[in-house]
């Protein structure tokens, strides 16, 4: 069980952050800088050793503040465990040109983890310490539905095995690969409804495991034991990939149908909910 440390846990007002900060919470010992842009609404009254705090980490002048608050609630402390949980999807077929909408994902997703590996590499100053991050399964395998979620995801793939060849020794760094997770993901994707991705998992199975490989110093952790084994199946018998992803595309065109059906002012209506 992981206790008595200093941890600063973005994302952490819902979804698996948030099953992450009541596990992290539960005995009391922990102190916890919860951050999300809701998080003084949601969590005020949440626990005496969890401080909540209102930030967007999608620039440096977020996670610039996340760090400063630590210093002020940790009292110039070390933080012990930074967990860089934030992030969002889109789900939708990708046939614009918005340039602000992808930007807004990737600062989110991948420029802020990025940005937080430098910031806590010289906070720590040679201590030791953990940086965790979720990368999500979609990091390792693009979906039909998420070109721009699974861009950003592949991105932050891609930084962190950089990261750990040249990363000095006293820094740990766990990252978790979760399927689809049953939370608000998919009202955040897109708030028209859709058909969930397959396999689907619960949050707080994620969340166990996800503690579980910090505290045992894991580097990677996937919770779904299911997609472990398509990796090695697909790998073997790359048509069980391409017939996984001809299903998923199906519920992508299901999908274009359905708004097609709903016509333009009832699809810009929802989307303003």
């Amino acid at each position: 069980m992981i206790q008595c440390k200093n941890i600063v846990l973005t994302g952490a007002s819902s979804g698996i952050g948030f099953e992450v900060l009541r596990l992290l919470a539960k005995d009391g010992t922990n102190t916890i800088l919860a951050v999300s842009r809701h998080a003084e609404q949601l969590l005020k009254t949440y626990a005496d050793n969890v401080i909540p705090f209102n930030m967007d980490i999608s620039s440096a002048a977020g996670v610039d503040a996340v760090f400063e608050k630590a210093n002020e609630v940790f009292g110039g402390e070390k933080i012990d465990i930074f967990y860089a949980n934030a992030g969002f999807p889109y789900y939708e077929e990708y046939n614009y040109e918005d340039w602000d909408r992808v930007r807004a994902m990737f600062e989110t997703n991948t420029f802020s983890p990025m940005y937080t590996y430098s910031k806590y590499l010289h906070h720590l100053d040679g201590r030791d310490g953990i940086l965790a991050f979720t990368v999500s399964a979609i990091g390792q395998m693009a979906m039909p539905g998420y070109a721009v979620y699974s861009a950003s995801k592949f991105g932050l793939q891609g930084f962190q095995q950089a990261i750990r060849i040249e990363a000095p020794k006293n820094l740990q760094i766990t990252c978790l690969y979760p399927v689809a997770t049953n939370t608000n993901f998919f009202r955040v994707a897109n708030p028209v409804e859709f058909e969930k991705p397959f396999p689907v998992q619960q949050p707080d199975v994620v969340a166990r495991k996800m503690v579980a490989g910090i505290e045992s110093g894991k580097k990677f952790v996937s919770p779904s034991p299911l997609f472990g084994l398509s990796k090695v199946l697909m790998g073997v018998c790359p048509p069980v990939r391409t017939v996984y992803w001809a299903l998923e595309n199906a519920k992508l065109e299901r999908f274009k149908q359905k708004l097609k059906a709903m016509g333009d002012n009832a699809v810009a209506a929802a989307l303003k909910k």
